[in-house]
This record gives C-alpha cells, structure tokens and sequence, in this order.
C-alpha cells in the first residue's frame, strides 16, 4: 500500500471512498460496497499475542477502504488504487501473486474456500491512508475488510471473530508471517475512545476506556524498515516456543510463555541458552506489565502507565532485541521531556514508529523539536501522526461517499 503520505497535506475522510466508487464505475461499470477498515496501535503488550498473552490496542482513524462487487463468472478482478496496479485469478486457481500486495486478498479467499463455496468471483478496489511500513498494520486491515467484504456480499454469516482468525490464518499460511492475532482482533473488534485488552488464549476481551482531554496519541515514524524485520519475527516466534519446551520437560502444565514464570525461565532456560533465555524474561514481564497497566487506566494514573510503557521500551531494546537505532533515538528524544507521559517502539520492529502519550497543549512543538534533532543525526525527516481512537471494521456509513 505503498505512497506519499504526510500529515502536512489537510486528510480528507471522504478522499478513499470517493476514488474507490469512480474507480469501480470506470473499471466494472457497478456501484461498490464499500468497507473500512482500520489500523491499529497498541498501547503496551508487544509480541505477548502469539504466546498466548495479553494485548492493550486500539483501532485508529487511519483506515484501508475497500470497494466490492459480485462477478457473474467465476473471475477475481482486483485493484489497488495506491500500486495503481491490478492482478486477476479465477476462484479455483488461487495461487501467490508474486507481486505480495494481492496475497492478503487471495489468502483470506483461500481461508472461506476452507469450509464455503463460492458460486462467483467479484471485483476489488482499495486503498488507504495507513502509513505504509509504519507498524500501524495495513496488512491486517485489508485482510479483515477483505474478510468482511465478502461475508457480506456472499451471505456466510461467520460471526467477527471467525473473521478474524482466518484474516490471520492467511497471513500466517499464505502471506508466510507467524503473526498473533491482535492486529486483526484491533482492526475487526476497534471501539471508539476505547482499548481492548484481548486474553490471546480464550479470546475473551474488555473494553478499557481511554478518555482523556489532556493527552493525544502521537506516532513518531522513523521512515525506516530494516530488512531484518520479516526474519527476525519468525525467529524470537520459535525462541519463545524453545524456551516452553526447556520448561515443559519439568512442568508439561505450561503451555505457552503465559503459563511460565521468571523462576522457572531462571531454573531451567538460562542455563540452556542465554539469547532464548532473554527473550522469554521479555515476554513474562511483558505480560505482567500489561496487566498492572491496566490498572493504572482504572485509576487514572497515567504517569505510572507511560512509566510502563518506557520500561516496555527497554525490555524490546535490550532482551528481546528488535529495536534499531533509530527507534532507540527517538525514544531517547523524548524520555527526559516533562510533556512526554510514556514512549516506546511499536509494533514488530526493526523500524517503524514509536508511540507517544504527550500533554495536548505541548503536540505541536514536540513534533517540531523531535523532528529537527531527528533529521540532524539521521538525515532522514521524521513524520508524526496524530491519531484518534475509531470504530473498528464495518460498510460505510459513518462517512459521506
């Protein structure tokens, strides 16, 4: 989903929708559907998802559109308005595209052929204003508008959170990422002005709220991916499993890092292997934190919840090493700054942004001040978004076409 976004251009909500129903009359001559769907952040609780743990995230007014209409043959003809570039298929020869961006489609196309046949093919046209390569998951977005989109014009009836967990299941199987279900979960279940702290063993969730007059939600995108990143996933993914392993020769009781506690890592990983060691300490203080955190929004003690959300910084950085120095940059930027309340990376790693809780009235100025320094050691310009917490996927409605 690649393009030139800056927050200096003034957004316009209606720009997607608008492109997407000209769009479509151009190429199919038929009115779309329209679905959106969101990006997300994630406040604290980084790759606690696929060891089974506790995620904090939040649907964001950053969002993929996506238009669709029923073929009358058995033809998949997609667009993306970003590439400005178009892939077709026929249902029974679904195969990688070679081109990465269609797989999120045709991966949850695979994942409804499962257990629904699908009489006819249909035409897709998308795009969005989630920054791309940022971590706010535009992969996930499209996937879980994909999975909406054609529940809806097929009449499956697959209750949301089935939707879901075959929106990562095609990226996990099809796309070839071993991500956890949060990004899905935020983007399919986001709530306005509220965080969903999401148990990724029984899929149970609360909404927490986050109302606060006082503070924005500010990203800092280092404009940078390092090519670690796709790899380096995959790899602290088996590392947690490792370290369960070691544990379960004594304990066969704990199944995932959820079950394990820092005395167990201390008596029967460390020993094995340090680096597995790290990363599993990570992922068991990570859990905790999260949960104390969620106590610190029930008390409305937002210093000791930024006070978390830095310490998360530093277990990434340090144990579970997938940090770079650019995000450690933009973190050291800030932590010393008294209208900074927490900071850390966000997402996979290795690039990306870093996510900011700043007292409103000093948003403006940080950008500037952080921007500066950071384009003065880097020679890269950083850019900030601002964002809103937002409704998760549905048609649209809310938003004029």
């Amino acid at each position: 989903m690649e393009k030139n976004n800056t927050e200096k251009m003034i957004h316009d909500i209606s720009y997607y929708p608008k492109t997407i129903r000209i769009k479509f009359q151009q190429l199919f001559g038929q009115e779309a559907l329209i679905i959106r769907s969101p990006g997300r952040i994630n406040l604290i609780g980084e790759h606690t998802d696929y060891n089974m743990g506790f995620v904090l995230p939040a649907a964001i007014n950053k969002a993929i559109y996506l238009g669709i209409h029923l073929r009358k043959d058995q033809k998949i003809s997609l667009y993306s308005i970003d590439y400005q570039d178009d892939y077709q298929t026929d249902l029974d020869a679904i195969n990688r595209s070679g081109k990465l961006w269609p797989d999120y489609i045709l991966g949850v196309v695979k994942q409804i052929q499962k257990n629904h046949s699908l009489d006819h093919g249909f035409n897709i046209v998308f795009g969005g204003d989630i920054p791309p390569g940022a971590g706010l998951s535009s992969s996930a977005a499209l996937e879980c508008a994909t999975a909406y989109a054609l529940n809806s014009i097929f009449n499956l009836n697959i209750q949301n959170m089935a939707l879901v967990c075959l929106a990562q299941a095609a990226e996990n199987e099809f796309v070839g990422v071993k991500c956890g279900i949060m990004d899905q979960f935020a983007s399919m279940f986001g709530k306005k002005d509220y965080l969903m702290r999401l148990d990724c063993r029984s899929l149970e969730y609360t909404y927490v709220p986050f109302h606060s007059d006082k503070l924005k939600i500010v990203l800092f995108d280092t404009r940078v991916k390092h090519s670690l990143a796709s790899s380096a996933y995959n790899e602290r993914r088996e590392q947690c499993e490792a370290g369960v392993k070691l544990i379960q020769a004594v304990h066969p009781e704990v199944l995932s890092l959820r079950d394990a506690s820092e005395e167990m890592l201390l008596e029967f990983v460390k020993p094995v292997n340090e680096i597995v060691y790290n990363r599993c300490s990570f992922i068991v203080g990570e859990i905790k934190r999260l949960l104390n955190s969620c106590n610190d929004l029930e008390n409305n003690n937002m210093p000791a919840f930024g006070k978390r959300m830095f310490e998360t910084h530093a277990g990434l950085k340090d144990l579970y090493e997938v940090s770079c120095q650019e995000l450690d940059l933009l973190v050291d930027l800030v932590k010393n700054d008294p209208n900074v309340i927490g900071a850390r990376m966000m997402g996979g790693g290795f690039g990306g942004c870093t996510i900011n809780l700043v007292n409103s009235e000093s948003v403006e100025a940080l950008i500037k001040k952080v921007g500066d320094n950071y384009h003065a050691k880097t020679g890269t310009e950083m850019l900030a978004y601002v964002v809103e917490i937002e409704d998760g996927t549905g048609v649209l409605t809310k938003f004029s076409l």
